[in-house]
């Protein structure tokens, strides 16, 4: 897991520091990324989207191993919510 996440972390670093290359500053690269603004919502939508429709056998394969784990459950749903509305509030304080 922690191998996917570092790689993961590299790939976003590798991709961000290629689009500042190629379009010449991290002017240029800002621009880019606030006129494509709407793709990357439409990409977190479908990916929000992906991780509701997996969560259910995720929590269901949990509760099987330990019953008891429901209030942990809870809390990592209650801070997930959480993080990606003040997420995606901040994304849309920043554009405006």
């Amino acid at each position: 897991m922690a191998l996917l996440v570092a790689s993961l972390f590299a790939l976003a670093f590798v991709v961000t520091f290629t689009g500042i290359l190629l379009l010449g500053g991290i002017e240029h690269w800002q621009q880019w990324l606030d006129d494509h603004a709407g793709h990357f919502f439409a990409w977190r939508l479908c990916l929000y989207a992906a991780i509701a429709a997996a969560w259910p056998w995720v929590r269901r394969r949990r509760l099987a191993r330990d019953p008891q784990s429901r209030r942990q459950l809870r809390q990592i749903e209650v801070l997930g919510v959480l993080g990606i509305v003040l997420s995606e509030a901040s994304n849309w304080l920043r554009m405006y």
